[in-house]
């Protein structure tokens, strides 16, 4: 009996999993909804799934059962709490009890006060069956989607590589890392709505910061630059795209003739006087968030990624570590003062051809 039990919750486990997979096909591109992944399974067989839309619409539930389908007496496996409430489109809920589904599964309660936990009265109303089931390891996928709603702020999240002796600069070579490294930036890229650099950064690099990975190309982070000065350049490969990627400008600088060459290539100017307290980061973190961006990718130099660290705005930070040690040919702008202070480190488990990926918790 105890085997049998423990087998079901096994299977239900998988599923959950399963649903965790597609939820992850659009993190980052659904705007103030969550990216859900939802599996309908039936005759132990997998018959329909679906994932939140980019934008946030539809929602996973309905992508799943909008199909010309017999779900009646069918399992619903979903990430999140199905909605209740009615806002731009009706309440999940209203499909799931109209399609026949017959148990629903789901693994984290929804933040949102007109659903959270009253999915369970709603659906036993029509004697569907509610289990709420945690997954392990998968418990902080929503994190971003909670702070959004919570504190009026961005999930921010950093990336830097450094040598396997902590330079972050190699005064020979543009890289610290291999091609498999710089692969899986891009794709890391794919799960956030823009990158935070500052123009030295760009300037330096004439670096693109977007997604360049076949199948994930469409998704270009839109791009922040942090410049108070206006050093920008003008000859940048940043200005010659032709995609809908947005690029925003952050300065101190109300008159400049670069600023009207910036407005002519569709660049979008944010003034702020100072960026110095932290009280200006959340000022202009609470600025980013109300031109829509939920979920930030700082990607800069040692000095501004510092500035941030020291100031407790980041939740997560992946960390790229090569196998090769620069010694004389490798430099940093500032000590990695902040290294020895990292509480949680994991490593993450992919294959980087030697390299070694990191994801440190923060906050």
């Amino acid at each position: 009996m105890k085997n049998l039990r423990s087998n079901k919750q096994k299977y239900n486990e998988n599923y959950l999993k399963l649903a965790f997979e597609l939820a992850k096909i659009n993190l980052g591109k659904t705007k103030t909804n969550p990216s859900v992944g939802c599996v309908i399974v039936k005759n132990t067989s997998v018959i329909s799934s679906g994932h939140t839309s980019i934008n946030g619409r539809p929602h996973a539930e309905y992508n799943a059962l909008k199909n010309n389908l017999n779900y009646k007496g069918s399992d619903l496996y979903v990430t999140m709490e199905p909605c209740v409430h009615l806002g731009l489109t009706p309440p999940c809920t209203d499909i799931i009890k109209r399609k026949g589904v017959k148990r629903v599964f789901f693994s984290v309660s929804d933040v949102d006060t007109r659903t959270a936990n009253k999915s369970f009265s709603v659906l036993r109303q029509k004697k569907i069956k509610v289990t709420k089931k945690k997954i392990k390891n998968l418990s902080d996928f929503y994190k971003s989607y909670f702070i959004n709603k919570n504190l009026s702020l961005p999930f921010i999240d950093a990336k830097i590589a450094l040598s396997k002796d902590n330079y972050s600069v190699n005064r020979k070579k543009k890289w610290i890392t291999n091609l498999s490294s710089r692969i899986r930036t891009h794709l890391i890229r794919s799960n956030y709505d823009s990158i935070i650099s500052t123009s030295k950064t760009i300037n330096t690099d004439n670096a693109q910061l977007n997604c360049r990975l076949k199948g994930f190309d469409s998704n270009k982070p839109d791009l922040i630059i942090i410049d108070m000065k206006l050093k920008i350049k003008r000859n940048l490969k940043i200005f010659n795209f032709r995609s809908k990627r947005k690029i925003f400008v952050i300065t101190s600088v109300f008159k400049d003739k670069k600023l009207l060459f910036l407005k002519k290539k569709g660049v979008k100017i944010i003034y702020i006087n100072s960026l110095q307290e932290k009280h200006d980061f959340i000022n202009l973190f609470k600025i980013l968030k109300k031109n829509g961006f939920n979920r930030i990718l700082v990607e800069s130099g040692l000095v501004f990624l510092s500035q941030l660290l020291k100031k407790k705005v980041i939740s997560n930070l992946f960390l790229f570590k090569s196998t090769d040690r620069l010694g004389k040919n490798g430099f940093n702008k500032m000590p990695i003062i902040w290294n020895k202070r990292l509480k949680s480190l994991y490593k993450i488990k992919v294959n980087l051809n030697g390299d070694q990926l990191y994801k440190i918790r923060l906050k």
